[in-house]
Order: structure tokens, then sequence, then C-alpha cells
């Protein structure tokens, strides 16, 4: 993707074309005056009674309605909720939501979250900005939807449906994340809010809301963050912000809403570290890197050399800089129109995005290595490049040899890690029509919505990965292996100034594609109590990209091993062109027996085509997954009191289990091994509060699920039979969390007390289940003083330090786990840290 004119051309047609209907209507019809459902969707539901089943559902539905009352499960956390949760991250907020298993140790974005067991990272979670995706496809190049939608006081409230009808009314969606933006009314508020914590975070947040004029009215607000982060880099992790607008104009029959946001930022990510040692795993590494603090990522990586060669062979040279960590710049504008005529409710929405992500990151890759053995399967090649060698040994890095460095004086083990230099350009126009109409029959009354969505989008992507050689502590030293002879003269270096292989993956390409959709959805209720619903969405896409091969060859410095296999472009290039199509459809039924109590069945098929960034990569595993979801679900609602009740089962067929695999001999990252087959989750959620008095509530979630491999099939020989039956890589069958809280008024004042425990069950870093990520909990704490418009919050995070894992080391692991019945590499969980937050509302 060059961003052609062909492809902005589509992008602004498209939005042209969503944006001029609704005028081309109101030209024509009379108007009438606006009804209450035709209310701008995007309002907060200020209602006391959220979670109760209460407060009011926009996501996933023809029209505004309770959350009771709908036939699928959702939640919806408004900013209250929010404080009292005080998640460290967008994916921390997720994941104290039933049915959602998250790891949210990566940083402050690109974490992983799984809805149901779905056995991907993104869990088809498709994020959205007041009902449209910011980029279209879930997965761009290195960044997913909580990249690009952060949360901060422009943040009314965040809808979250799972399954039911989210692949009617998103693309590629088993669930639908919404944030709800706030908007302006007759009466002026705002708020400033301070944040200050423990790991140096500094960060504040502000928004201001009011009247511009009559019937118009403005929102504006963001934030600025500086954070050193929970993990220890030697450079700050954390830094940038964000600044959201919107101006909302009522109309006789509707609102007319522009809006605008950036967000210029950089975040850390953080990968696994070692955490025991390999010779024997019952010895911890925390004396040399902490478990709760330390991290491989090193100011030793500020200003590192990336080397490859082009396509004309010229060695090409590329400095970055690991503090630039994810830096993830975009601007947003977008247009929403509602309104109402004779009967008709009218909505269209459109927004644009285009940006550039900027990443930088070490990766980890093989487990550590005892130093001796190490350097032993070096030896050979040494004798061969630099002659006689009579030993290799450590030095620091870039001092010619003369720094030697004992490993055994530490733990005696040396580690790979790799860095990752990736750069893309993406844009994303994406619009949205629909027509909902109300209408008897002789046999109960209907809803009907018919609508049609239209996207055009690409990215760009250039990536270069190159290993280091490092010593085993937090912060490490880059190490050099040094080839000396029998009278200590260096004869030559297996590394070159901790660089161990340069250039080991090589790719660049883009791709522009479109998708047009169609969809109905038709909630017919036959009697007061009963309901049916039914909804079908047809997508076309048309995906056409390019990636350019590469090959290995010798730089030739006869001084150094790292240069002896290089990726070079080779002058060729893969183009594919694709059109593939996905027809998603829902079926549900819902009986309510009194406005407290109530049941739902449900049926949905998703299909999803291959991400768009797939068709950029050299020979990739192209398979639209398909998924049927089946869940049965009870709710309860009394006053504060409410239960809902969600058993589930999807099966995925087919299912692409394929992953990317690190080559210890070369240092490959991107060639792919391929499995294909089935996949099933069967499980059931439950998400409560039950307040016995007027000064006790407690909230909590609870999965129990059973996600298993069927039927898997490897292309290039290897026997997966094994595998059937397995447990799911990284799902665990049972997690929840349950979170009291005590609220009362204190010579008036108000103060809340809350806790937070959260469980997480023992999951496994490989198909065939040899290796496990042991269970773990943690406890939270938090109090929140209000005094007028002021409010004092402090929040205590794994107050205990207990210590959990996450991911292993999916680089390397994934196949045959870590030879140890428990992970010695992962990813930890945070250790203890605390926040304090003051703000000052009007």
């Amino acid at each position: 993707m060059t961003f052609s004119k062909a492809a902005l051309l589509r992008a602004t047609v498209l939005t042209a074309v969503v944006v001029a209907a609704p005028q081309i209507v109101s030209a024509q019809t009379a108007a009438e005056p606006v009804t209450a459902a035709a209310e701008d969707t995007a309002q907060a539901d200020t209602s006391p009674q959220a979670g109760s089943g209460e407060e009011v559902i926009v996501t996933g539905s023809a029209r505004r309605q309770r959350r009771f009352d709908v036939s699928y499960a959702v939640n919806s956390l408004g900013q209250d909720d929010v404080k009292r949760l005080a998640p460290l991250n967008f994916a921390d907020l997720l994941g104290k939501l039933p049915g959602i298993q998250v790891e949210a140790t990566g940083g402050e974005v690109q974490n992983v979250t799984r809805i149901r067991g779905i056995p991907t990272d993104d869990g088809y979670a498709v994020f959205q900005q007041d009902g449209l995706p910011l980029f279209h496809d879930i997965n761009g190049n290195f960044f997913r939807g909580d990249s690009l939608n952060r949360y901060d006081l422009m943040t009314e409230r965040v809808e979250v449906v799972r399954g039911g009808p989210a692949p009617i009314f998103a693309s590629q969606a088993a669930a639908i994340v919404n944030s709800i933006t706030a908007t302006g009314t007759d009466t002026t508020r705002g708020k400033v809010q301070v944040t200050l914590g423990t790991t140096d975070l500094y960060r504040l947040d502000a928004m201001q809301a009011g009247p511009l004029g009559e019937r118009t009215y403005y929102a504006i607000g963001g934030y600025l963050r500086r954070d050193n982060g929970q993990r220890n880099n030697g450079f700050p992790n954390d830094r940038g912000g964000q600044i959201r607008a919107n101006i909302k104009r009522d109309l006789d029959n509707g609102t007319l809403k522009i809006s605008v946001n950036y967000l210029n930022d950089h975040n850390s990510f953080y990968l696994p570290i070692p955490v025991a040692d390999p010779r024997n795993p019952s010895v911890s590494l925390n004396p040399y890197i902490d478990f709760f603090h330390g991290t491989l990522n090193s100011p030793a990586f500020r200003g590192v050399t990336l080397r490859y060669r082009d396509s004309a062979g010229v060695v090409r040279s590329e400095t970055r800089d690991l503090a630039d960590g994810r830096h993830m710049e975009y601007g947003n504008i977008g247009l929403q129109y509602d309104a109402e005529f004779g009967g008709w409710q009218f909505a269209a929405k459109a927004g644009y995005t285009q940006g550039k992500l900027r990443f930088d990151a070490l990766y980890s890759t093989s487990n550590p290595v005892d130093a001796n053995s190490f350097a032993n399967g070096f030896l050979s090649a040494a004798n061969t490049a630099f002659g006689p060698v009579a030993r290799l040994g450590y030095a620091l890095s870039g001092t010619n040899g003369a720094t030697a460095y004992d490993p055994y004086s530490a733990s005696g083990l040396v580690v790979q890690g790799q860095y990752r230099g990736v750069d893309s350009r993406f844009y994303s126009g994406q619009g949205d029509v629909s027509v909902t109409r109300k209408f008897e029959t002789g046999f109960g009354t209907h809803d009907l919505r018919l609508g049609g969505y239209a996207s055009a989008y690409g990215l760009t992507n250039k990536a270069i990965y190159q290993d280091y050689l490092m010593e085993v502590r937090g912060q490490p030293r880059t190490l050099d292996l040094v080839a000396y002879s029998a009278s200590g003269s260096v004869l030559g270096y297996v590394t070159d100034k901790g660089v161990l292989r340069y250039g080991t993956t090589l790719n660049q390409g883009d791709v522009d594609s479109t998708v047009y959709a169609v969809y109905a959805n038709d909630t017919w209720e036959v009697t007061p109590g009963l309901r049916i619903d039914g909804g079908i969405r047809h997508e076309w896409y048309n995906i056409s990209g390019y990636g350019l091969t590469s090959t290995s060859v010798n730089l030739g410095d006869p001084t150094t091993l790292a240069d002896n296999n290089v990726r070079s472009f080779d002058g060729g290039r893969q183009t594919r062109k694709d059109s593939p199509v996905a027809t998603n459809w829902t079926i549900g039924v819902n009986y309510d027996v009194s406005s407290h109590f109530g049941g739902y069945l449900r049926a949905s098929h998703l299909e999803v085509p291959p991400q768009s960034a797939s068709y950029y990569n050299i020979n990739p595993v192209l398979v639209k997954t398909q998924a049927d979801q089946y869940e049965a679900g009870l709710k309860a609602s009394f006053g504060r009191n409410y239960l809902y009740m969600t058993g589930f089962y999807t099966k995925f067929d087919p299912f692409n289990a394929s992953f990317v695999a690190f080559n210890p001999t070369t240092g490959r990252n991107d060639q792919a091994v391929p499995f294909i087959g089935q996949a099933e989750v069967k499980g059931v959620e439950v998400d409560g509060t039950l307040a016995p008095t007027p000064w006790f509530f407690v909230s909590g979630s609870f999965t129990y699920q059973e996600p298993k491999y069927k039927n898997l099939q490897n292309s290039a020989g290897a026997d997966p039979s094994a595998v059937n039956g397995k447990q799911i890589i990284r799902e665990p069958k049972v997690f929840g969390n349950i979170r009291p809280t005590f609220a009362f008024d204190a010579g008036g004042d108000q103060v809340e007390i809350y806790g937070r425990y959260e469980y997480v069950g023992r999951r496994y870093v490989d198909l065939f289940n040899n290796t496990g990520l042991p269970a773990y909990n943690t406890f939270g704490l938090g109090g929140t003083l209000t005094h007028g418009g002021f409010q004092f919050q402090v929040v205590g995070d794994n107050i205990f330090n207990n210590k959990g894992l996450t991911e292993g080391n999916p680089r390397t692991d994934q196949l045959d786990g870590q030879t140890s019945r428990d992970a010695i590499y992962g990813r930890p969980i945070f250790g203890r840290s605390v926040r304090f937050v003051v703000s000052k509302a009007w």
C-alpha cells in the first residue's frame, strides 16, 4: 500500500456517499419531532442501576434497550464502574468481565484478549468507537483494537457484547467492544484528573462539555502521560497522549455529530523473561532478573544498527532505539447522523483513519543455555572461519575482547534475544448506513433493521529482525563470543558488537482491501415477554497485496560469523489477489417471565476471512475460519441485585492453528508451521451482584470452560494426533474474580472501600500440554473519598506480590514445550504497585 490515489479515492467516495445520503433524504422528507428512541445513541446512561439490567444498551441492537431486555450477553461499564475496577490497561478492564480471559502483562497496549475460549490472541473481538471500527481489520501490523482505542475521560462508557448478534453488527466479530464517547448537553460539565503511581506514573486527564449555542454542543478531552512502567527498562516506558473532540447539533428530527481524535503515544512492550534455570528448574533466576520488575529490555539496545542487503546488492543499515517502543500516531475524523422520518429511524456513520506505527521491541527466542554448552556449539564454525581456535570466551560487547565476562560469576547462563524493527503506514475509511422500522402485524410487533457497511483500508510493512547475545540479568549487557588463539590473541568473533546474527528476518510489502456488506436484523415480539430475533450479514472482500522475497547471503566480513547468513531482497515478489466472501447469521428467542426474571437461547454462525496483513507475507497459510456458536442464558434482576448466567458452546471448523516458529539455527522468525483442523469450547459464564444492605455489595464474574483441539492436520509431515483433545494453548479452564465494596456516608462525604480477588487456572504453553503455566491469584484493594466536587482515590494492585506466569515463550515452545513440567520462561504478572488519583468535577 502506497496510499495510492485509487485507495484514497475509494475511502473518500465511501465517506462522501455515507454522509450525503441523510442530507438527500432530509431534503425529500418532511421533518417530524424527534422521539426518545431517536436520541443520539452515544449519550451516556446515567442510571444508578448500573449492572442491574436497567442501564441502556446500544451495541448489538437495532434500538436502545435495557440490558435485561436483550437476548445476548452484554456488559456496560460506566466511569464509576471503571473507577472501582481500576484497570492497569484496556485488556485488564475486559478481563474483569465474564467469559473474557486476558494476558494483560505486555504493557499498556497490544495485550491478549480471548473471548469464551476462542483460540486467537484477539478473540475475534472488534473494537469500535461510537459504533465504527477505527481500522477495519481486527489485526493491523503489530497493532490491534486496544492500540487504537484508549480509555480516558472522553469515554462515557464501554459496552461489551459476547457472542449473540455480534457477527451481524460488525465484520469478523465474535464480540464487540464499543467505546461510547461523551457528548455535550445544555449543562456545562467537566473534570480534571491527576494520577500518580509508584511506577513513576504521571498522568493528566481532562474533559469539558457543554453548549456552544442553541441546540449545538461540544465535548473535548484527552490525556497526557509519562510512566517508567511496571518493569525497569532503564528508560521511560510510556509517554504521549491523546485528544478527542466532537460537536453535536440537534436537528428537528435527529442529531448530527462530527468528531475528531488524535493519538501520539509511545508504549514499551514487555516480552517473556527466564524465571528458572533450565539445567535445574527448581533453581530460581530471581537473583539475576527480578520476577516482578526485571526485563531483558535494556539501554544496551538504544542506538542499535540493523543490517540487511537490498535487491541491488547494497548493504543497508537502519539505526533503531528500543526506547521508541510501540510508537502509534494516527488521526481520525468521524461523522454520525441519526434521525426519524415518519416512523423510520435512519442512522449513518462514517469515519476515516490514517496513521503510522513504528515498532521497536526485544523478543524472546530460545531458552537460556549453559554458557560453555552455548560456546561449544560454535567451536567448529569458528575453527573453520578463523583457523585453529584454542578456546571461545565471552567479553562485553564492543570492547574488542579486552573486557572479559565470566558467566559463571553469575548464573552461568547466556541467552539470545531478537530485536524487531517494524514500520507500517495504514489507512481505513469506513461507513455504515441503516434504517429501522417498527411495525405491527396481525401477530405481534416487528422491529426491522436493514443496513449496509463498506470499508476501504490498507497497510504497508517493512520488518527487520536481528539476534543478540546477552547475559542473564535485568537490563542485560550484550556479549561478544570471542575466538582466542593459544597465546590469547583474538582470532575473530562469533558475534559482532553483541550481534549474534544480522538481518535474520526481512519482510516488506503492502496490501489494499475493500469490503462491502449488507445486513438485516428483525426482532419479533410475539407476545409481551416473548421475542424472537434473527439476523444475517453477507460480505464481499477484495484484497490485493504483495511481499518482497528474500534469500540468505554472506556479507563477507572475515572477522565475524554474525554476517554469514543475512537476509537480502532478491528482486522477486509474491503477489496475491483474493476475493473471499463471508456469510454470518444469528437466531435467538427470549422469554421474560416477568420484569425480573427471564431466559434466552441463541445460535450464531461466524465466518472470518484471512486478515489482510496475511497477504503481504511470504507463503502464508490462508484459511477462512468458520465458527458455530450456541448459547443459553438465564437472567435475574431485582433492584441492585442481579445475576446473568450463560452456557456456551463454540465449534471452529475449519480452525487455523498454524503459528510462526523461531528457527534457532538461522534466526528466521517468519516461516509458518501449518496446523489446520477443528477446535471446540464449551463452558458457562456467570456475572452478578449481591447487595444485601445499602452500604455493602459484592460483584463478581466466574467462567468455567473446556477448550480443546480436534482433528488437527499438518501438511509438513508432523503427526498431530497426540494434540487432539488437548487443552488449547494458554487457555485456562477456570477464571474469575470477586469484588466486595463498602459504600457509606461520613459527615457528608461519600466513602467507598473495595477489594478484588482474581483467579486464573492452569494453562499450557504447547499443543501437546507438556509444559504448564501454573494457576495463580491476586488481591487488589482501593478506596475513594468524594468531598464536594473533589474525589480522592488510592488503588493497590497485587498487594501481596503473588506470582503468576502468562504466555510462556511462544517463539519456541508451542510445539514441544519447555522440557519442564512448569514453564521456566514466561511473561510474569506485574508486582505490587499503588496509584493515587485526585480529580475535580464540575
